[in-house]
């Protein structure tokens, strides 16, 4: 039996992009192929922001982490876009845990610790 393909992810880990509805940066760390949170997750956090119809769960998610907060998101490809190419660093904690350097809207990761 042929195992179903996975969607192609249009982003990268390392990738810095901006939330098409709130208009934040943020630099993404994780990318599943489909959803992959808790029934309840999805009802609760998209039934106050999509009364139609939520994102799709069999396309891509990301991790990510905000831009000058503390905290990370996981969102739906369709609420992502590519961010201008830019000299400013994201400002978040966990960024040196993850990426080593930097050029304008790319991160290196960090290699695996042994």
């Amino acid at each position: 039996m042929a195992m179903a393909e996975l969607p192609k992810a249009r982003f990268s880990i390392g990738q810095v992009v901006r939330h098409r509805v709130f208009g934040y940066r943020g630099l993404i760390f994780d990318v599943d192929p489909f959803f992959s949170s808790s029934a309840d997750w999805y009802e609760d956090a998209m039934a106050a922001r999509h009364q139609d119809c939520g994102p799709q769960k069999n396309s891509p998610w990301y991790h990510v982490m905000v831009d000058g907060a503390d905290h990370v998101i996981y969102v739906a490809e369709r609420n992502l876009m590519a961010s201008e190419k830019s000299d400013d660093p994201i400002q978040h904690p966990l960024v040196p845990e993850f990426f080593t350097s930097r050029q304008p809207g790319q991160y290196s990761r960090r290699s695996p610790q042994n």
